[in-house]
């Protein structure tokens, strides 16, 4: 069976979608800013909405930034919207902010001469095999809201990508460490499949 997924309170995040999302599907989780609550869980998101540098600053200030490194080093950590981009090395937005550094890249305003922010549903494609997209075909739909986007990362980190009049990394992964630019818990029975597959990373 799946463990309990501690989902990362530290003042900026969709808390409570995230959570009914998971109990939707029949997985436990608990919205914490307990190090001991998440040393305890299957698996870990954090999830964000707001500007990077704050959220950094919230994480750093709480410890939860130091907290979320060490579960990923023994068990799945998943970074939704935000969340995603602070795993990477780096922000630009608003000032320069140091991420937490677990996955590589730059976080990033989108290069494209669309609209921003790119809002809506678009389609996925796969350039590197992750479970964390086990059971979806490529061409399937999931929900953005963003105007930043992990930029110079590794090619061997990026799962996903998208399309917005450039390409777009759409999801990551360095070891444990999983990201979705995309809102799974906002994405329909495409993003409902996402995050079984991390309950099922989560044990």
């Amino acid at each position: 069976m799946p463990g309990k997924i501690a989902i990362v309170d530290y003042g900026v995040g969709n808390l409570k979608s995230v959570s009914n999302a998971l109990r939707y599907i029949g997985l436990e989780s608990v919205i914490t800013a307990d190090q001991g609550e998440l040393e305890r869980a299957g698996g870990v998101i954090l999830p964000g909405v707001g500007a990077f540098p704050d959220a950094a600053d919230r994480l750093r200030q709480s410890g939860l930034d130091r907290a979320v490194l060490e579960q990923g080093q023994k068990k799945p950590v998943l970074g939704i919207c935000l969340g995603m981009q602070l795993l990477l090395e780096r922000g630009e937005e608003v000032r320069p902010c140091a991420g937490l550094g677990a996955v590589r890249g730059t976080c990033r305003r989108i290069p494209t001469a669309r609209k921003l922010p790119h809002i809506g549903w678009n389609s996925l494609t796969f350039p590197n095999e992750s479970p964390l997209f086990r059971g979806l075909e490529e061409g399937e739909y999931v929900y953005f809201v963003h105007t930043f986007s992990a930029q110079d990362t590794g090619p061997e980190h990026v799962i996903a990508e998208t399309d917005y009049g450039v390409g777009i990394a759409a999801a990551v992964q360095c070891g444990n460490f999983f990201g979705c630019q995309f809102h799974p818990e906002k994405s329909g029975e495409t993003g409902l499949r996402i995050l079984r597959n991390f309950g099922e990373l989560s044990r």
